[in-house]
């Protein structure tokens, strides 16, 4: 019994798929960012709440995608142009960092019922949306080499 292995153009069409797919994340989680920047000085109120719980959990899915499909992929060995990988392998420690920075804001505010004040939220979305921006920078710039 004999497995085909995917061909060079359906693995470009996949990662095409996924680059598309880690944008248009992107794109809602920077939105979303935008909506709960937007309804400062942050009451605890059930409107403040419920963004960001929404947005809590996009950026997790925005960066586990990034971190787990993107660089999973790149670092499984299935990739053979080498500067791809050589992109790939000098900004890790960076993009990592991001996906730290984004998880550690997630832990703090994924107990929202718990939180009778946001008075750190302003500068933790600050600090979030510094490393987001970082991160832009970095998926882009392996990105444009993937394709």
């Amino acid at each position: 019994m004999s497995f085909a292995t995917p061909s060079n153009t359906e693995r470009r069409q996949q990662t095409h798929q996924l680059i598309t797919e880690l944008q248009k994340e992107r794109q809602e989680v920077w939105s979303l960012y935008s909506h709960v920047v937007d309804l400062k000085p942050f009451p605890a109120d059930e409107q403040v709440k419920n963004l960001l719980t929404r947005f809590s959990q996009l950026l997790v899915d925005y960066v586990s995608l990034g971190h787990f499909g993107v660089y999973e992929r790149l670092l499984a060995g299935k990739e053979r142009r080498q500067r791809i990988l050589s992109v790939a392998n000098a900004i890790y420690p960076e993009f990592s960092t991001t996906t730290d920075a984004a998880i550690t804001f997630n832990d703090k505010y994924e107990n929202i019922e718990k939180i009778n004040s946001f008075e750190d939220l302003e500068h933790d979305l600050s600090a979030l949306g510094e490393s987001l921006a970082k991160r832009v920078d970095l998926e882009d710039r392996l990105c444009e080499v993937m394709q």
